[in-house]
């Protein structure tokens, strides 16, 4: 055939040039299948990527969502049990301040007291002089001593087991009877002050007149030992010991440092000596055997009552067992809250590191798969 197309040594036939189109246009087709290909086969993975980031988007939306409520349920339990303690923190605070409020006001009382104390004081010395007046009369010494004794028995017995001025079957009147539990008798008290006899031997220490004066004031307390046990010592009706109440701590030593004599004569005829400080310690004694007296004729409601108690104390260690139960309990829920809250923020921030990811991931792939430019003459 011949050419039909010339450049310079080229030369093409009708055929050649018929071949060479066929052959650019073959080209053009596959290349344009091959970009169709790979444009389907880029949609197919862009839209895998939006459905997984969708599901990805739901899955992490619905633990947001749970995230939120564990967090406002563990709020609302932190709350209540903040709530709970700063409530028993704040009754503790007040009961604190209450109780130093009651301390101070009564040490501001106290300290009244004290100074009321300190005025008195002041006065003591004439009310001092006031008594040696009063003791220097007979008959109001008497009544002294008697008031002094009445009213150490007022404090130390029960108001029914003593009487005041009782007259005796004798229709002797004693000061004092106390009732003694049982068949033991009443105990006779009376009341007696030989301040006389003792201030002169007293003031006749050292001199010639101390021997006459050792000799009357033993008299006189003889003496009055023997009316004591004459007048109220009755078999069957008083306690089978009658007392004789000093007044006055220094005649009392007196006696027992210098006159064992007349302690054996009162022991002889069932007359003991007290001074305020002895008799309160027989008060003491005396109180406890009526108590005792008393709780033997109510033994079976004591015994009834210590059951009851017991029964009690058993059911406030179990309610005690179960309070410090709470406790602990208490105890470990705060232990737990904080194990879940230092694991929620653990993963609160593997989610911040996942959605920085999940951000980045998108543009890197599609950079990756964007369509390749032509060049010039293809």
């Amino acid at each position: 055939m011949e050419p039909i197309f010339t450049y310079g040594e080229i030369t093409l036939t009708l055929m050649e040039i018929i071949g060479l189109i066929t052959l650019v246009l073959l080209t053009v087709l596959l290349t344009l299948l091959a970009t169709r290909r790979s444009a389907r086969l880029l949609q197919g993975h862009l839209q895998d990527m939006n459905r997984q980031q969708t599901e990805l988007q739901g899955r992490l939306s619905q633990f947001a969502e749970d995230a939120a409520h564990r967090e406002t349920k563990m709020r609302e339990s932190l709350d209540q049990r903040l709530d709970s303690v700063s409530e028993r923190v704040g009754k503790s605070i007040v009961d604190t301040q209450e109780r130093n409020s009651q301390n101070l006001k009564a040490l501001h009382e106290r300290l009244a007291l004290i100074d009321r104390a300190q005025k008195n004081i002041e006065t003591l010395s004439g009310e001092v002089s006031g008594l040696q007046s009063l003791l220097s009369n007979k008959q109001a010494r008497g009544a002294f001593g008697e008031k002094q004794m009445q009213d150490l028995i007022t404090d130390y017995l029960p108001p029914k087991s003593y009487t005041f001025q009782a007259t005796l079957s004798n229709q002797k009147r004693v000061d004092a009877l106390i009732h003694m539990p049982g068949d033991q008798g009443d105990v006779a008290i009376d009341s007696k002050f030989p301040l006389e006899s003792w201030r002169r031997l007293t003031d006749a220490e050292n001199t010639l007149d101390e021997v006459a004066a050792q000799r009357d004031f033993a008299r006189d307390v003889q003496k009055h030992i023997k009316d004591i046990a004459d007048r109220y010592l009755i078999f069957g009706e008083t306690h089978d010991v009658a007392m004789m109440f000093l007044p006055s701590e220094a005649v009392y030593a007196e006696l027992h440092t210098n006159f064992p004599k007349v302690i054996e004569d009162g022991f002889k005829r069932k007359v003991m000596i007290v001074s305020p400080t002895t008799f309160m310690a027989t008060l003491h004694t005396m109180r406890a055997v009526m108590k005792d007296a008393a709780m033997r004729e109510q033994a079976h409601i004591i015994q009834k009552e210590v059951g009851l108690m017991a029964k009690d104390v058993s059911l406030l260690d179990d309610r005690v067992a179960k309070l410090q139960q709470h406790f602990n309990q208490s105890s470990e829920d705060i232990r737990k809250i904080r194990i879940s809250t230092d694991k929620i923020t653990k993963r609160a921030d593997k989610i911040d590191a996942l959605e920085d990811n999940i951000e980045q991931a998108p543009t890197t792939n599609i950079t990756d798969f964007r369509k390749p430019e032509r060049k010039a003459g293809s």
